[in-house]
């Protein structure tokens, strides 16, 4: 049983809202009573999502955003404010995957793509939070980074570096902002369950007995596990944890 949070009177925003591990933790947060922004470029999606959550009596608004796209992060944070007056909690989730390549091969428009969204979208995403979050002396941002974050696996290169810039980021606003009564932490999900990766396993850039294998769990991790660790560092009982980048991967890591 995962624990219970009351965050009635919280705003928090999370991106690629729209489904797999967004979803899921944007769901946790409305039932825990927070107000909560949903932010994805599937605009149909997003629809679906966020009138799931206001027919089910949360509080709740989506809003369109490119994460690659600056102005579009700073319009989104905008009407976040606009319309709950306050931001206190974040998970910058929105990422996207890239076929394996051999890194001889890879093209530089897959590099600068798989950056664009997965490195710099989580820069615009915590700058932009960070700047209300700032007029307001407090606030919790979890970056989404991933097991590729701490490791390297052949045919990944621009992925993992994205994640293991995610880290960096992570670290080093966190240390500027912890005096400032802001916590920033990264989480690094193992494979989980979601559409993301069962398009992988369709498309054969995935084989789901090696990733079982490769957990030592023996199973694929479940978004409402991930969305456990998102609401914990946002939640007081996290209060003295700053600038960590957590694994949430059955075991990948630590072997």
């Amino acid at each position: 049983m995962n624990p219970t949070y009351d965050f009635v009177g919280q705003v928090a925003v999370v991106t690629g809202a729209s489904s797999g591990m967004g979803f899921v933790t944007a769901k946790a947060f409305a039932e825990a009573g927070a107000a909560v922004v949903l932010a994805d470029i599937n605009e149909v999606a997003l629809t679906s999502a966020t009138d799931g959550l206001t027919a089910a009596g949360h509080q709740a608004l989506g809003v369109r955003c490119d994460v690659a796209d600056e102005e579009s992060v700073a319009a989104m944070v905008r009407a976040t404010v606009e319309t709950f007056g306050r931001l206190d909690m974040a998970f910058n989730n929105a990422g996207i995957q890239v076929p394996p390549s051999d890194a001889a091969d890879e093209p530089g428009e897959v590099f600068d793509r798989v950056n664009a969204i997965n490195l710099r979208g989580v820069w615009a995403c915590m700058k932009h939070e960070l700047f209300q979050m700032r007029e307001q002396g407090s606030g919790a941002i979890v970056n989404c980074s991933s097991l590729g974050g701490l490791v390297g696996l052949p045919g990944r290169a621009a992925y993992h570096a994205s994640k293991h810039g995610v880290i960096g980021l992570t670290t080093s606003a966190a240390l500027e902002y912890a005096p400032r009564g802001i916590r920033i932490n990264a989480i690094c999900p193992g494979t989980i369950e979601t559409p993301m990766v069962t398009d992988m396993i369709e498309k054969g850039e995935l084989d789901m007995a090696e990733a079982m294998a490769n957990q030592p769990i023996a199973r694929l991790g479940r978004a409402d596990e991930i969305a456990a660790a998102v609401l914990w560092l946002c939640s007081p009982g996290s209060s003295f944890v700053v600038g960590v980048a957590l694994p949430v991967d059955g075991g990948y890591t630590a072997r």
